[in-house]
């Protein structure tokens, strides 16, 4: 097992774990470098703190042991984040701009260095490896170590926060109110101002990606962010705070609190928190709406779905079977937007039915740092017996598996210990199944059938959830006039799980409340304030 080196610098300590990660594989890495980040550096943890046990999601081994934080290290946090924000609220746009550019660019510049560590295989060996990487790769590798998706994923995860940051260091130096001319030579403006310290809490499946989407439109807007990860993935959100350190933002601007449900409850409840914004499941999301209304703070809520997906005869077979590929297996299919309702007209059902069942059998399972790899491990083992005991709820009450749904064991003895199961087609399903009513958040996909556009726009719109929603045709009119009856809050097209950071990402009904990325979010993360300006004497009734 290998121990993270001794280094100069805690970023340099981080470069080496995750190399140490690409040249040994899975189950190489243990972290021992603090995982909190207040103030501008690491924080370790108080002698009696509280610590919980991290997995590597590939093997089942221990990859970290995590402090928890309490009152006094929350407290900390929100004081850096408050300290900062005073001086980043007064920054011009053009200068947040260039601090955030700059960080977005650390995100792809190549480090170049020299590794040698020892194995014991019988004897110890030593190894040298001369490596050049990116810190985009970096970042990717330790996703991949801490969360169990694949290294192909991980990078396009790492790219998306990137573009993120990128995306809002544009939109800081265009934030600006309206001009109102009144009677008799008055007016009004307006100014839009940030809010302040923000809570950012993300969830397991997008851990980067997820503290980058939060913190962006957050910083463009003039706030600070305490972020709490969730601790089943809690590694990468404080490389995202040293880049941004190392991109010249002051200390205490973007802080790292590591926690559970008491240490997300103390950030909700901070009076020096004016904002929380959340990515996880409806329950703790309706239990945060309330903790935050208690100081009547805002909230934007990404919670979770039951997506349809509805494919009409018309559509390219094909490429709908790609979509519908790409609804449901991403990360282990443990995305919030999944379109996990897969309905197909009825005519083309058995054409459909083989040619995704085949594809699905063709799915790399296995390690998830190897190029060859399309589906890595779930998050965690409770996480997997949940996702298979919903598979066999599924046989009992009728369905029928026409592949997959069982806990699949790789060749290499290192991941035998690892949470993988074998991606999952269930066919026969009805709307009364428990598999095509609640969110499995798993690699299962569950395939109806349905007769006209009437029946399936009625079917898919019979939940609670509204996140998204997909439709595969070639009728243009078609397409435009069921999209409009679908109540969900992101739909696509001939496509599915697109997010390009340009647009808005968010649902209706219980899956949430506001929006991440696009322009809108300014709002979400900003305050208006109106002036008006007598030219003249007060008209006064008194």
């Amino acid at each position: 097992m290998l121990q993270r080196l001794a280094a100069s610098s805690r970023w340099r300590a981080a470069v080496l774990a995750t190399s140490a990660a690409r040249c040994l594989s899975s189950g190489s890495v243990t972290i021992t470098d603090p995982l909190n980040y207040w103030a501008g550096r690491r924080k370790a943890g108080q002698e009696k703190c509280s610590t919980e046990n991290v997995y590597e999601p590939a093997t089942g081994r221990i990859l970290c042991h995590l402090e928890l934080c309490g009152g006094d290290e929350v407290n900390q946090a929100v004081k850096a984040a408050k300290s900062a924000f005073g001086y980043w609220s007064k920054m011009s746009g053009m200068e947040r701009a260039r601090i955030m550019i700059n960080a977005a660019h650390i995100m792809e510049k190549e480090i170049g260095f020299f590794l040698q560590f020892c194995v014991c295989l019988n004897a110890f060996v030593g190894i040298c490896c001369g490596l050049t990487q990116s810190r985009r790769e970096e970042i990717a590798e330790m996703e991949v170590v801490n969360n169990g998706k694949s290294i192909t994923e991980a990078r396009l995860d790492v790219d998306s926060a990137r573009l993120c940051i990128e995306y809002y260091a544009g939109l800081a130096s265009t934030l600006a109110g309206q001009h109102v001319q009144l009677a008799g030579g008055s007016f009004a403006y307006t100014r839009r101002e940030p809010l302040g310290v923000c809570a950012g809490i993300g969830a397991w499946n997008y851990p980067f990606q997820i503290a980058a989407w939060k913190s962006a439109p957050a910083l463009a807007c003039g706030n600070s962010m305490v972020f709490k990860p969730s601790p089943v993935t809690p590694v990468t959100a404080v490389l995202l705070a040293e880049i941004y350190a190392k991109a010249g933002a002051p200390e205490g601007l973007f802080n790292v609190v590591q926690g559970g449900q008491e240490t997300g409850s103390l950030l909700c409840h901070h009076p020096d928190v004016a904002k929380v914004s959340f990515t996880g499941s409806v329950p703790t999301g309706q239990k945060i709406m309330e903790m935050a209304s208690k100081g009547i703070k805002p909230v934007t809520l990404e919670l979770g779905g039951k997506s349809p997906l509805i494919i009409f005869e018309d559509s390219d077979v094909e490429n709908a079977v790609k979509g519908a590929l790409m609804a449901n297996f991403l990360s282990q299919g443990q995305v919030c937007s999944n379109g996990t309702r897969v309905f197909v007209q009825k005519d083309i059902l058995p054409e459909f039915v083989d040619v995704v069942v085949k594809r699905t059998k063709a799915i790399s399972i296995g390690d998830p740092l190897l190029e060859s790899t399309r589906m890595g491990a779930l998050v965690s083992r409770p996480h997997l017996d949940k996702v298979l005991s919903y598979v066999q709820q599924a046989k009992a009450e009728g369905a029928t598996v026409l592949c997959g749904g069982e806990p699949f064991v790789p060749s290499d003895p290192k991941l035998r210990g690892g949470y993988y199961m074998s991606p999952c087609v269930l066919g026969d399903c009805t709307d009364d199944m428990t598999c095509v009513k609640e969110e499995i958040f798993g690699p299962v996909m569950s395939v109806l059938s349905f007769e006209t556009e009437e029946e399936a726009l009625q079917r898919a719109n019979d939940t609670t959830l509204g996140l998204a929603a997909g439709i595969f045709t070639r009728d243009v009119k078609r397409a435009h006039r069921v999209v409009e009856h679908l109540k969900a809050g992101s739909c696509f097209i001939n496509n599915y799980n697109v997010t390009p950071v340009e647009v808005p990402f968010g649902g209706f009904k219980m899956s949430g409340i506001g929006r991440e990325n696009g322009q809108v979010t300014i709002e979400f993360y900003s305050q208006m304030k109106t002036v008006f300006v007598e030219m003249g004497d007060v008209d006064s009734l008194f």
